[in-house]
């Protein structure tokens, strides 16, 4: 029996496999450049383990103690990073099954690709890609946050759809209808930004009013520029042409025609599309 997370950092899901039973599980996201060992141990303890717990008691099975190996793959898990999850992965089932904690680049690489090379790409609340050849990440250009790039994301989409509508560069129409539906003033949005803890994931809150916009021809061409700048900035880096780039995460999954209408636009080979890997993290850990 094991465990499987992918954690992004607005939430984090899970799956504990046994034999033929499989218990899906959400909790918050775990991001450890957003949290600490402390706050990472509260999720698991108040979010994770109860779960567990109670689905226990109905397969006569005790998970939390029975489990063998944890494999973790979460945003912001970097060689330093990852430690402040496995620490506070052993502490709260103070066990001594294996416990792996790695790149959630990595756990979207396997569960995408399992041992063929390609190009993988995250697109959910942050954006990330590497060159994989199917068995190691040989290249990532840095994602570099949503300040800095991030192009893509949800944080993404969101800042400039703010700043768009902010400064007017979008028609009064949708400006207007922006401010109706999101019910957000000038002054909230610069607190809920600048003032308020996780920028990031009030940003990509923002993202689904292009989604239900999408049929408004400014609204597709921004949604279009944005993946634009994405293929451009992080996917074109890789010099890679022959190889299929894949796609993992919310905003890949609910854009994707908008995502491959920009790749074939740019001559780019969309591979596999999926809203997350468990599935093919559960087949490759099964071997």
């Amino acid at each position: 029996m094991f465990l499987i997370a992918d954690s992004g950092s607005t939430k984090t899901a899970w799956c504990l496999v046994n034999e033929q039973h499989l218990k899906f599980i959400s909790t918050k996201g775990i991001n450890p450049f957003l949290l600490d060992e402390v706050d990472i141990a509260a999720i698991l303890t108040d979010d994770l383990i109860p779960v567990l717990d109670d689905y226990g008691q109905t397969i006569n099975l005790e998970p939390v103690s029975d489990i063998k190996a944890i494999y973790f793959y979460g945003a912001g898990c970097t060689k330093e990073k990852a430690p402040v999850v496995a620490a506070a992965i052993r502490k709260v089932f103070n066990t001594n099954a294996r416990i792996l904690v790695e790149s959630d680049m990595i756990g979207a690489a396997k569960g995408l690709c399992g041992d063929a090379p390609g190009i993988v790409c995250i697109l959910g609340t942050g954006s990330n890609s590497c060159y994989y050849d199917g068995e190691n990440i040989i290249d990532n250009v840095s994602p570099l946050g949503f300040i800095l790039g991030d192009e893509g994301s949800g944080a993404y989409i969101g800042k400039r759809l703010v700043g768009n509508c902010l400064k007017q560069q979008f028609s009064e129409n949708i400006c207007n209808l922006f401010l109706k539906e999101t019910k957000l003033s000038t002054q909230a949005i610069i607190q809920k930004v600048y003032r308020e803890s996780m920028p990031n994931r009030f940003l990509a809150s923002l993202s689904p009013f292009c989604a239900r916009h999408r049929d408004i021809p400014e609204i597709h061409e921004f949604i279009i520029d944005c993946f634009t700048q994405f293929f451009m900035r992080n996917v074109n880096l890789y010099n890679c042409p022959e190889l299929p780039v894949n796609f993992v995460g919310s905003i890949a999954w609910f854009y994707q025609n908008e995502l491959k209408e920009t790749a074939q636009k740019l001559g780019f080979k969309i591979g596999t599309i999926i809203q997350n890997p468990l599935e093919g993290l559960i087949k490759y850990h099964s071997r």
